[in-house]
């Protein structure tokens, strides 16, 4: 086998060199030219070489040989024009013609049609098969028709006269040499064309298993209904399932309902106009036997199927697709979005805040300055009565701005896990009825009555006395500040497992179910609060919820415009004084979707 390929690498080497530049472009057509100059060259090079010792064994030639010899220089010319022009199509056109012209030539001396010449016509369009050009092959089956007519009529009408030749045994055996010679070449052609063509094939082969496997898009090709008929291997990664189970089933099946009408839209587009369609749609994903599928963003880039193949005939709907799943840039896009929101939110937050603090230090500030003034102007008279009033007018209005600031404060400290929580063992009750008995003034004089429901024999809670205080005075205060003359406040303690539970429950204006979930934020007033222009700058609540958070309690808030609000605090009873404090509280400064504090259902009062 080494001796064998080392024998034909120099002609092969010598025919690669003779194929145009252009033409080596492209392995395939390389191969087509090498199998045209081969067979030619080998041929009529052999016969050439041959002539000397044919002509000792025979002889001075008869005129038949004198122009088959003198043939044998036509086939190197046209391999020769086609190293010169690169005109494949007209070699081939050549070749046939001028090996059509020999065979009714040598015929016409050695029988005719019946002659041994004849059966070279066969050869002429078999010859011409291998240019793999089907006009070629035509042009050249009707010369060799035309040369067979042409020696049957010329013989039916006597102009051939048979074996009209001596034809000499060494003749006869050159044409059997060349012939098997011509025959060789032709086979190492068709040989050549065939490996190369395997081997393109294999290579091209490889080059698509390597580029479909390693990508993550999936190609699938599919009817205008959305039926698949082809799917690349990512298939099964994206819809979760083989790919055996995906082809010949409908892709539509496996979209989600809602994009549906807009994923047939696009393909029945694609399909009809043969432009690129892109669409963004939800398909069901398969995570596993028994448990349901999960949905997720896909991306579909599609035009119409442009290849058929063979075990699927193209059709007007067939439409290609490629998928992209692209969950995680929804993920990132929602998260923007969210953020952009919760930035607007935020701002509004922060302008709300100034406005609030503004007005809740302004107003008390211009009542201090204007009563002081009045008491050390001396230029104006105030009876003794009027300057006590004014007094407590600056006293009260003092300690209104000192609640403000404590409440900030306190606010900050919770927030930054600076609030430090106390834990000691008291009775709940005599705390609830000393919270209630501080705000019995503030409720008489707004009209609204307090109502005390404590359950017997309350058992000891470990807790911070003062945060337990301020948890139910700012409760009960935000309940008298929203209620309307006439209505009440009840107050109740009770125990239920492991907790103690207290409420708080008003018959006042009540809370719109789309503020529930914001309630708690800090600095955050419902559309009533502000309407009605009560103090308060909006951290009340903020406040219970962290110190509730702070003792691992619990706040559940329920409402009804018009019917009232139920504030439910519950907190563990069965805590050491010296258990570790809870993790610093957050406030709520953003929306909570989901709050697990906030309740939208209403529920009756006992």
């Amino acid at each position: 086998m080494t001796g064998t390929v080392s024998f034909l690498s120099p002609i092969r080497n010598y025919v690669d060199a003779l194929v145009p530049a252009a033409a080596q472009q492209d392995a395939l057509t390389a191969a087509r030219y090498r199998a045209f100059i081969l067979p030619r060259l080998m041929g009529s090079l052999a016969a050439l070489a041959s002539l000397p010792v044919y002509l000792v064994l025979r002889g001075v030639p008869n005129e038949i040989e004198i122009v088959v010899f003198s043939w044998l220089i036509t086939p190197i010319l046209i391999v020769y024009f086609l190293v010169r022009t690169g005109r494949y199509e007209t070699a081939h056109i050549l070749s046939s013609l001028s090996l059509s012209a020999l065979v009714v030539l040598v015929a016409s001396f050695a029988g005719g049609i019946g002659s041994f010449a004849a059966i070279w016509l066969v050869v002429v369009p078999l010859e011409a098969a291998l240019s793999g050009l089907s006009r070629v092959a035509l042009i050249s089956a009707a010369f060799s028709l035309a040369a067979g007519l042409l020696l049957l009529v010329l013989g039916m009408a006597g102009l051939i006269a048979p074996n009209s030749v001596d034809m000499h045994a060494a003749f006869a055996a050159l044409a059997i040499v060349s012939a098997l010679l011509y025959a060789t070449g032709l086979g190492l052609g068709a040989a050549s064309l065939v490996g190369t063509g395997a081997k393109l094939l294999g290579a091209e082969e490889n080059r698509y298993q390597l580029l479909i496997g390693n990508m993550t898009d999936v190609i699938i090709c599919c009817s205008k209904g959305g039926s698949v008929i082809f799917a690349s291997p990512a298939a099964e990664t994206l819809f979760g399932i083989p790919i055996t189970e995906l082809v010949g089933n409908e892709l539509f099946e496996r979209v989600h309902v809602a994009d549906r009408p807009a994923f047939l839209a696009k393909l029945a587009d694609a399909a009809r106009s043969g432009d690129v369609r892109s669409l963004e749609f939800r398909i069901r994903r398969n995570v596993g036997a028994g448990r349901p599928g999960q949905f997720v963003w896909v991306e579909m880039r599609c035009r119409p199927f442009e290849c058929a193949s063979a075990e699927h005939e193209k059709t007007d709907q067939d439409v290609v697709a490629v998928l992209r799943d692209i969950s995680e840039r929804k993920t990132h896009e929602d998260a923007i979005e969210t953020a952009r929101l919760e930035s607007e939110r935020a701002s509004a937050d922060r302008s709300r805040f100034v406005a609030t603090i503004g007005h809740e230090l302004r107003t008390p500030l211009n009542a201090i300055i204007g009563f002081s003034e009045m008491l050390t102007n001396g230029g104006v008279k105030v009876s003794a009565s009027a300057e006590v009033e004014y007094v407590k007018l600056i006293n009260g209005s003092g300690r209104h701005l000192l609640s403000v600031v404590n409440s900030m404060l306190d606010a900050s400290k919770i927030e930054a896990g600076y609030f430090e929580v106390v834990r000691e063992r008291f009775v709940p009750g005599p705390a609830v009825e000393n919270c209630v008995d501080l705000l019995a003034l503030q409720a008489r004089e707004a009209g609204i009555e307090l109502r005390l429901r404590l359950a017997q024999n309350l058992p000891e809670i470990a807790a911070d006395k003062r945060a337990f205080s301020q948890i139910l005075i700012n409760l009960i205060s935000n309940a008298v500040k929203f209620t309307p003359r006439a209505g009440w406040v009840t107050i109740g303690a009770s125990c239920e497992r492991s907790n103690l539970v207290v409420t708080v429950e008003d018959t006042g204006v009540g809370i719109e179910q789309h503020h529930l979930a914001r309630l708690g934020e800090a600095f955050f007033q419902t559309s009533s609060c502000r309407d009605r222009r009560q103090d308060g700058a909006g951290l009340g609540l903020s406040i219970v919820k962290g110190l509730v958070k702070l003792h691992d309690g619990e706040v559940d808030i329920r409402s009804r415009v018009g019917e009232g609000t139920r504030v439910t605090v519950r907190l563990p009873i069965g805590q050491s004084s010296d258990q570790p404090p809870a993790e610093p509280a957050k406030l709520a400064m953003e929306s909570h979707r989901g709050n697990p504090y906030v309740s939208n259902d209403w529920v009756k009062s006992a």
